[in-house]
């Protein structure tokens, strides 16, 4: 008879923790602040990217692969200069991968409750809601993270020479006024939209079927797989409708 009881006891134990790990609200800053780290290891290939296309269009003579412009900008300007525009690159993330991921989750966990979770359609109209709003948000920092970014591959009469992202905000509404700081908003949010929604409910929607229909349990390697699923249909959607 104990044991019958210890093992319901256990049981509804598993049950309760099961239950409090996927209802667990995380602070709304935790996805922009695991952006940040992120675009601190991604910046130099980001960099490399928007170098390496607009020396191209410039001259044939430059490199062409990204082994190639990285010794150029190395090259150029030294070590430091891989991670020019980093702190336009943390703003954009600190707007934009804030809001979206944010807003996100609390309309997600709004509409979750004991017996009932959002249908599918419900997560692509959340993801969508929080991507417009966060391309509005971002806006300011992705166009001048775009900026600092080309800065590199400019002649050193041309570039803008922004000291910081806080900098380049301050003379871009004093120069060409605080409409310049919105300069493709409505493309921008629009492209927010469908990342966000093929990325984040995609990945709900994959994490669901893997934990419902296959013995995968909540964990890492979950994780994983339904953020690779979810990066490949982000990657083939966006690309798609953007060209």
């Amino acid at each position: 008879m104990s044991t019958q009881r210890s093992q319901q006891q256990a049981q509804e134990l598993s049950r309760k923790k099961a239950w409090e790990k996927e209802h667990i609200r995380y602070p709304f800053w935790f996805g922009g602040s695991a952006s940040c780290f992120a675009a601190c290891v991604t910046h130099p290939l980001d960099l490399a990217e928007h170098t390496q296309v607009r020396l191209q269009t410039r001259s044939g003579d430059m490199p062409k692969s990204m082994v190639g412009t990285f010794v150029h900008v190395f090259k150029h300007n030294g070590f430091l200069g891989l991670y020019s525009g980093l702190s336009a690159s943390l703003l954009r993330q600190i707007t934009y991968s804030t809001t979206r991921f944010g807003v996100y989750e609390e309309l997600k966990a709004d509409f979750t409750t004991s017996t009932s979770k959002p249908s599918f359609p419900s997560l692509i109209a959340m993801a969508s809601t929080s991507g417009f709003l966060g391309g509005i948000a971002g806006n300011p920092a992705d166009v001048l993270n775009v900026r600092m970014q080309h800065d590199a591959a400019l002649p050193k009469a041309e570039r803008r020479n922004y000291k910081n992202a806080i900098d380049g905000l301050i003379r871009m509404t004093r120069e060409e006024g605080w409409k310049s700081l919105f300069r493709g908003v409505w493309p921008n949010s629009m492209r927010a939209v469908l990342m966000t929604a093929s990325q984040l409910a995609s990945y709900d929607g994959f994490k669901r079927i893997l934990i419902e229909s296959t013995p995968m349990e909540d964990g890492l390697t979950t994780h994983f797989t339904a953020s690779f699923m979810a990066g490949f249909v982000a990657t083939t959607e966006v690309e798609g409708a953007w060209g």
